[in-house]
């Protein structure tokens, strides 16, 4: 019973944090600015990191709560790799994706025997192979990202204008955010 709540409670988002806890100690006035998100003495408010964290895992998995076409998260990112850069050796497929090439002959052999990708034997080099998309694959990943959407865009309907219009500001930082890696490189 104790590791229920355990668990139940790592996935509680923490509480709202105080202003004077993000920014540093503050008078009345500098805190209400920065609970509202505006700048306080010209220094933009602080992120709550862990809040983000949280926000954003919840809704991956909330896009994610839908029929994955019987693929793992695993899988399917495997499968839009290939669909993005393909025909890819396995070993660029491995690395791209950051897994052991013995994951990924398992996650291979699951996309083939699902008809979703194709070896391609590599002209020259018997021992190597490379992987390419199926035109089932093609439709899958389309068919999951339709449903991706139109449930994202469900949900957006809940918001209120001004938080659609701060989403739309925050797309750029958070499109920077997916694709890039702090520990592989820093913005200049």
């Amino acid at each position: 019973m104790a590791r229920d709540t355990a668990v139940s409670d790592a996935t509680k988002p923490p509480p709202p944090a105080r202003a004077g806890h993000l920014l540093g100690e503050t008078d009345g006035a500098e805190a209400d600015a920065a609970e509202a998100g505006r700048p306080v003495n010209g220094t933009p408010p602080a992120i709550d990191a862990t809040r983000l964290r949280v926000a954003i895992a919840r809704l991956s998995r909330r896009l994610r709560h839908h029929e994955l076409a019987g693929l793992t998260p695993t899988q399917l990112s495997a499968l839009a790799t290939v669909e993005q850069a393909g025909p890819l050796r396995l070993g660029d497929v491995a690395a791209a994706e950051g897994i052991a090439p013995s994951t990924l002959t398992r996650i291979v052999t699951a996309l083939e025997e699902c008809a979703y990708v194709k070896r391609c034997a590599v002209p020259g080099d018997a021992r190597a192979s490379t992987l390419a998309i199926t035109p089932q694959g093609r439709e899958v990943l389309e068919r999951i990202r339709q449903e991706s959407t139109a449930m994202l865009a469900e949900s957006l309907t809940m918001l209120r204008p001004e938080q659609i219009d701060a989403l739309g500001r925050a797309l750029p930082a958070l499109e920077q955010l997916a694709e890039v890696d702090p520990r592989e490189t820093r913005p200049r």
